[in-house]
């Protein structure tokens, strides 16, 4: 059975980027229209997704790209059937059997959305293919879904005018995910996300870890520089800070350019990262460690 989620938004983080951003995209959504949130990975487009669907108070349908999917996983698909025998035998030389068989469908997540009025939340939806996400385009524009022919069922549902959807996707280079087609992106408005503003990403970070704000923000600072000083111009990820950020709250390790523990747990997380050689990259993030320190001092 396809269930919908009922989330809040009390913990999520808000700042005037943030709040610029969800009042933008909220205009459309009131409207009828679809958002999509493009962006690299890690800069919380799915966190932003579920905070837009969570204000418009409906149930939310949670949905994720993959390229393995077809058509019914977006629509649904006979699943069984119910057979039903009688068997006369009231005359004992006469034996009258009826045997009825009824197939059962049963719909997915696209289909009990829009005929339940829920909020989609279609995650990475470039990880599909695109001739399985055509399904869409009638939803978005028509305000209709073309069924497959289930005999006494009928051919298409009406969308429920309370049905909205929010997409969110990477980029077209990144790894396992396909083209977008212009007929589906021409019927969304799209928000490019980038790398969120330094101070929403240390309220970010100090939400999500109970650090103190000038810990979030070294924190924050070490990765702006760091990506910086090797190249990793295109990596906007969070990620990584919350790694830290996390490891260093749970195992009570002092945020602090001079402390052993926490060098040690910035090595252990950004030197993969890099697309330096080790030893480069260890030469950057030892320089800019030592700058912090001379700050604290």
């Amino acid at each position: 059975m396809t269930t919908a989620l009922q989330l809040s938004s009390l913990h999520f983080v808000t700042t005037p980027y943030i709040e610029r951003l969800t009042e933008r995209a909220l205009r459309f959504l009131h409207c009828g229209f679809a958002v999509h949130l493009r962006g690299p990975a890690g800069t919380g487009k799915t966190t932003l997704a579920l905070h837009l669907a969570s204000l418009l108070a409906r149930p939310i349908m949670l949905l994720y790209g993959d390229d393995e999917f077809k058509s019914s996983d977006l629509l649904g698909a006979q699943a069984g059937y119910k057979r039903r025998q009688v068997v006369d035998n009231y005359i004992h030389s006469v034996m009258k059997v009826e045997d009825d068989l009824q197939h059962n469908w049963v719909d997915s997540r696209l289909t009990t959305a829009c005929r339940e009025g829920l909020t989609l939340v279609y995650d990475e939806f470039n990880r599909s293919r695109p001739e399985v996400n055509n399904i869409l385009l009638g939803a978005l524009e028509e305000g209709l879904i073309v069924m497959p022919p289930r005999g006494d069922h009928p051919d298409y549902i009406q969308v429920h005018p309370q049905f909205r959807a929010i997409f969110t996707s990477n980029p077209a280079e990144y790894c396992g995910v396909h083209q977008t087609q212009n007929a589906l992106t021409d019927r969304m408005v799209t928000f490019d996300l980038g790398e969120p503003d330094l101070d929403t990403q240390a309220l970010i970070l100090k939400s999500r870890t109970s650090l103190p704000e000038s810990s979030a923000r070294l924190i924050v600072a070490v990765l702006q520089e760091f990506r910086a000083a090797v190249n990793l111009d295109q990596d906007a990820s969070m990620r990584a800070g919350l790694m830290i950020g996390q490891v260093c709250r749970q195992h009570g390790i002092a945020v602090h350019p001079g402390n052993p523990d926490f060098i040690e747990v910035c090595l252990d997380v950004l030197l993969a990262r890099a697309k330096t050689s080790p030893a480069v990259a260890l030469a950057h993030l030892e320089q800019i460690l030592a700058t912090h320190l001379k700050t604290h001092s």
